[in-house]
């Protein structure tokens, strides 16, 4: 497996080029298809500035096209991997088979909401030094409840100072939320292969350490939380914490080398305390296995005072209150059977 970037080429042809590219990556799932190509299509300004296509990575069961050629007839374009190529490769496919000076990558169960375009385009026109920019985003759940929305980087839009050292230190973005020139792509690589659950971070970090990044404040973009996700799979086996220390590591030559240990640090210990706060809940679930991967994989990754005073108190708080509502409910369930 190849450890550094692969390479992008320049898209063949010339003549006019689209302004954007959304690439619609899709797998063995069909469930928000629907929305998502519609929260697209309300926006669409046309295919001389809109490339919109979606990329099934070989799905054996809800195949995607019926529901596509339905939804965008002709306007979507389709395109089938002739094998399942895996995520993060079908998503650099995605990046190979884009012709626009932008790159949206959207997933399949994602949204954008009104004004993500128009006002991306409004800012990103006319700023050639930028290389990507991303909005907050609001988060839904499998049943379409809203929840919050992401932190406020900024209340104004803008090119963020020193976002180097933010994202250097927490995955702030989401995907839905973020769109990169091609050409930083075809300069700096596509996702690397050697990385999983961290692999967008990487490639945010990649991309602040040589460009400007553009913030827009208004919530653009939705987030879908679920747990039928290859992610779940690496929260359960604590591979999540692991991609996480790895991408730390694989990034430090680009971080400011005057504050490289600092960044570096502190996004060991955030990565750590997140791992311990989902032990937690895991905790509290009777789901151990998932709770005992999360705080070994967080020790390793820093044994930092804060750290260890969350292991030593929060972990078993909620262990015994986990304990408490399991006994309750044991309780609860012997007494409706005596009076059967």
């Amino acid at each position: 497996m190849p450890t550094y970037p692969p390479q992008i080429v320049p898209p063949a042809g010339t003549g006019p080029r689209p302004f954007w590219s959304v690439m619609i990556p899709s797998h063995n799932r069909t469930t928000y298809l629907e929305r998502t190509l519609r929260s697209v299509l309300a926006q669409d300004p046309g295919p001389a500035e809109m490339q919109i296509e979606l990329l099934d990575n070989a799905s054996t069961v809800d195949d995607p096209e019926p529901l596509v050629r339905r939804v965008g007839g002709e306007r979507v374009g389709f395109f089938r991997q002739a094998r399942n190529l895996g995520g993060t490769a079908n998503w650099n496919s995605c990046i190979d088979r884009s012709r626009g000076e932008w790159v949206h990558i959207l997933h399949s169960d994602d949204l954008v909401l009104p004004g993500f375009y128009q006002q991306l385009r409004a800012a990103l026109e006319n700023r050639d030094d930028v290389g990507a920019a991303f909005c907050r985003y609001s988060l839904i759940d499998e049943n379409d409840g809203w929840h919050e929305s992401s932190e406020l980087e900024s209340p104004m839009p803008g090119v963020l100072p020193d976002f180097i050292d933010r994202i250097g230190t927490a995955c702030i973005i989401a995907t839905p939320s973020v769109v990169v020139r091609r050409s930083v792509y075809e300069r700096l690589g596509a996702f690397r292969m050697d990385l999983t659950f961290a692999v967008d971070w990487e490639m945010w970090i990649r991309i602040a350490a040589h460009y400007p990044v553009w913030y827009e404040p208004a919530p653009l973009a939705a987030f879908r939380m679920h747990s039928n996700t290859w992610t779940s799979a690496a929260v359960r086996s604590g591979e999540s914490v692991v991609d996480e220390r790895r991408c730390i590591a694989l990034v430090r030559p680009l971080l400011p080398p005057d504050r490289a240990d600092t960044i570096s640090g502190k996004a060991r210990e955030l990565v750590s305390l997140r791992a311990l706060s989902i032990a937690g809940a895991a905790l509290g679930k009777a789901e151990f296995r998932t709770a005992f991967r999360q705080a070994w994989e967080a020790l390793k990754c820093c044994a930092s005072p804060r750290v260890v005073m969350e292991l030593l108190w929060f972990v078993p708080a909620r262990l015994a209150r986990g304990g408490i509502r399991r006994a309750l409910g044991a309780r609860k369930r012997l007494g409706a059977g005596s009076r059967s």
